[in-house]
């Protein structure tokens, strides 16, 4: 019964270790999914300055042909 006992603890040391190990390398790091966003809303706001006029234009000559007929 001892000796069950000691591998428990040791199984659960080991665990706890892993854990605690696993958890401290990500702190500090920016995570990927927070630079893809930022990237993302970026190209898109780049996007929307290069063609934001071209684009205003096309609704709007769509809108009156819709409205015309």
């Amino acid at each position: 019964m001892k000796r069950q006992t000691t591998v428990q603890h040791r199984l659960l040391a080991t665990i706890t270790a892993l854990f605690a190990e696993a958890r401290d390398d990500d702190r500090g790091d920016v995570p990927g999914w927070v630079m893809i966003t930022l990237m993302s809303a970026v190209l898109v706001a780049g996007l929307l300055a290069i063609a934001g006029p071209a684009l205003t234009d096309l609704f709007n000559q769509a809108i009156s042909q819709v409205t015309q007929n």
